[in-house]
């Protein structure tokens, strides 16, 4: 944990993810140790998408060029209002926030990735320096974009062997002869809540309707079987590949979304355990929403003999805003924050979009 001096900073983070569960604001203080950080997490809070909301972020990439523009506009405004009441009445104010955004496009290989949540309205609004637009910079140099997170297993949880989170996608961090190596694994929550949506319930809570339903072998063949899983890391995952390649087999299997759900539960659980299996150590620490969810990591488990740990609530739920803000600290620094060895880009990179507060001169009297 980190304790006050004066090369720690206070920064915000904020995350929005595929899952569309909500905004995750955190407020932490990090202080440099050696070549990595301790942090304290000073605040944290979600603030669940209105109906409205989640409908515009789920079907904006079927909208025209001013809707979108718009919705950019309105949702970086949103964000700074959350931001601006989350912050009132916090202990200490951030020098910096880092917010992720929204990711609407993200074709790497195409040189697209676009997160919505326009930083210049969150600076405006919130009166504080803002870091956004993280993953362009690595695209632009031929990487992956993602994951980010990484970056911050190494510089906060080095004391695990490998870092896995079960969100929107489920995606693995770890050290391999003095280099980070990540990727994403499989779709995970993004998948499982929309099969969760059409039994009317707004999450599969525990895995229990998995746990229940029957496992359709065919689907699962066929979806172990799409080549995205045999590429070695890094790479990265998003809607786009999801709608291809993952509803196609979904739609066409002609059984119930609960049975549906158990057949993939068990195929993310294979995925992730082959991935864990092939890295080193013998330690994981298990973030993310999917970390709830006690039949999959049960299934992990059962498929693998590494040590999986689930951390307190805090870690689980904001352990990717406790980042970004960790993000934000290092690109106001000019430190590396993107691991080319993460993401395939030819450098690392020092990235983010860095929008400065609003400047008021002193009036006259």
């Amino acid at each position: 944990m980190a304790t006050k001096n004066q090369n720690c900073y206070v920064a915000a983070g904020v995350m929005s993810g595929t899952s569309l569960d909500g905004l995750d604001m955190v407020l932490c203080r990090f202080c440099p140790r050696n070549e990595n950080w301790n942090f304290q997490l000073l605040k944290a809070k979600t603030e669940p998408y209105s109906n409205t909301w989640r409908q515009r972020l789920a079907t904006l990439h079927l909208q025209d060029a001013r809707t979108f523009v718009e919705t950019d506009r309105a949702f970086g405004a949103f964000i700074g209002q959350q931001l601006h009441e989350f912050l009132a009445a916090a202990p200490e104010q951030p020098r910096v926030i880092g917010s992720h955004g929204h990711t609407i496009f993200h074709t790497p290989l195409e040189g697209i990735t676009c997160q919505i949540g326009h930083g210049a309205s969150i600076a405006a609004i919130t009166g504080i320096s803002t870091v956004n637009d993280f993953r362009t910079t690595d695209v632009a140099l031929g990487g992956e974009g993602a994951p980010l997170v990484p970056a911050g297993d190494k510089l906060l949880f080095n004391q695990y062997a490998q870092c896995l989170n079960l969100g929107g996608f489920a995606n693995l961090s770890f050290e391999e002869n003095g280099k980070r190596i990540a990727g994403d694994i499989a779709p995970c929550n993004f998948i499982l809540n929309s099969l969760a949506h059409q039994l009317g319930f707004p999450y599969d809570d525990r895995g229990n309707i998995a746990k229940n339903g029957k496992l359709i072998l065919p689907l699962l063949e066929n979806l172990n079987a799409l080549p995205f899983f045999k590429r070695p890391f890094p790479k990265s995952l998003a809607r786009e590949w999801v709608e291809h390649n993952v509803l196609p087999l979904i739609s066409n299997s002609g059984h119930t979304p609960s049975d549906i759900l158990a057949t993939f539960t068990q195929h993310v659980a294979i995925q992730i355990a082959r991935q864990i299996n092939q890295a080193p150590g013998t330690t994981v620490l298990v973030s993310g929403g999917g970390a709830y969810n006690k039949f999959l990591v049960r299934e992990i488990q059962q498929k693998t003999t590494k040590t999986l740990t689930i951390p307190d609530n805090d870690i689980i739920h904001f352990k990717e805003a406790l980042i970004f803000a960790l993000l934000a600290v290092l690109r106001v620094n000019e430190t590396v924050n993107t691991y080319a060895e993460v993401t395939g880009a030819q450098s690392d990179s020092i990235s983010g979009a860095l929008f400065l507060p609003p400047h008021t001169k002193n009036k006259k009297t």
